[in-house]
């Protein structure tokens, strides 16, 4: 039996290159696949706003293929570890590595070494691209893909408490008292929390207090009459601050952005234990590709010719989309309080490493 965790280089290298390529391989696939189906759900609104056409459709593939990425990488490293795994020991690889000394784990660590490669890369693409492309996407199909206002600070689906009534925007722009709201839906309510009043504009802008909404559409719900208003001044007790701290998309902000918005959150007494959670998974989520290997190495081991291979590999699976369904439910948990942030990031990647390292251990160990 061998000492060293890794096996010679000359196995190492193998077995890392055939385990990236199966992975480069089924996230093609998957991302290829995934676009076409959502490019066909999608193109008919795209293409609804006037003059848009062929420049647009490929503009939103390249917005939402990184989402795609990020989201199907572990998904294409566990498929590819049943795959390399399953292949070596269907042409009796792994019977001829552990008869010449290696055990299990040394045979699972260049497999471990290069999912932890991608997951560093994950969590940089994640940080650097797919933040950016999901802030420019959210901005971009909340004014139905049409032209988005050229600034930085662009965010969509403003929603707003002003006491009892409601105020909404799609899109916001501008810093501080500059700050303008488009398509904007300010909703007076009574006592009872009943709608008494709706008023619609394109266009809000700060009048200290209160937001001027610029000819505005009021609909009064009693006498169902209509009435055009070439300006109106809506929710006086709403700040520009609050109008910056009532959105925070974490998907939007790379760890470092969320960070400053869940401080400036906790500062003004609100609620940040879903942002929290999120925070976190920003690190243990790109880690699920570590545990991908873990997972699906119960279909490497075992003898082939027994018949149970396919059982194995199908376990292997069961397992690693046991973890995706666990994960996602914890972070659900997370956002509604039900879980400590740290708990609902972390949980079910310790859960599932000691699940698989039990499995591997137990049957091959």
């Amino acid at each position: 039996m061998q000492l060293e965790f890794f096996p010679s280089r000359t196995l190492t290298l193998y077995l890392a290159r055939l385990f990236v390529t199966r992975i480069a391989a089924m996230l093609v696939m998957l991302v290829l696949v995934l676009q076409v189906l959502d490019l066909l759900g999608e193109s008919g609104d795209i293409l609804a706003y006037p003059s848009n056409g062929e420049s647009q459709l490929l503009y939103y593939v390249s917005l939402r293929v990184p989402q795609l990425i990020a989201r199907f990488l572990p998904y294409s490293v566990l498929l590819a570890t049943i795959i390399t795994l399953a292949t070596l020991n269907q042409n009796s690889e792994v019977i001829s590595m552990k008869a010449a000394g290696l055990s299990a784990h040394q045979i699972l660590a260049p497999l471990l070494m290069s999912a932890t490669v991608i997951a560093g890369i994950s969590f940089v693409f994640n940080e650097r691209v797919v933040t950016r492309a999901t802030a420019t996407l959210d901005a971009w199909s909340s004014v139905d893909y049409g032209p988005v206002p050229e600034d930085s600070g662009v965010r969509s689906n403003i929603y707003l408490a002003d006491g009892q009534d409601l105020m909404t925007a799609r899109t916001m722009t501008g810093e501080g008292a500059g700050l303008i709201l488009n398509g904007v839906t300010f909703y007076a309510r009574d006592e009872n929390d009943m709608i008494v009043q709706q008023v619609r504009a394109d266009r809000a802008t700060y009048a200290n207090p209160g937001w001027k909404m610029t000819n505005a559409t009021v609909f009064e719900v009693e006498t169902t009459t209509t009435t055009q208003v070439p300006a109106v001044i809506v929710a006086k007790d709403v700040s520009p601050g609050k109008v910056t701290l009532s959105k925070v998309d974490a998907n939007s902000q790379d760890i470092f952005t969320l960070s400053t918005s869940i401080e400036a959150l906790r500062v003004a007494g609100r609620r940040t234990s879903s942002l929290e959670a999120a925070w976190w998974h920003k690190i243990s989520g790109p880690m699920a590709s570590i545990l991908m290997p873990l997972l699906g190495a119960v279909a490497g081991f075992g003898l082939a010719r027994s018949g149970q291979l396919l059982i194995r590999s199908i376990a292997g699976m069961a397992l690693g989309f046991a973890y995706f369904v666990l994960d996602n439910a914890a972070l659900a948990m997370g956002n509604f309080g039900g879980y400590p942030p740290l708990v609902a990031a972390w949980a079910p990647f310790v859960l599932f490493a000691l699940i698989g390292e039990a499995v591997l251990v137990r049957t091959e160990e």
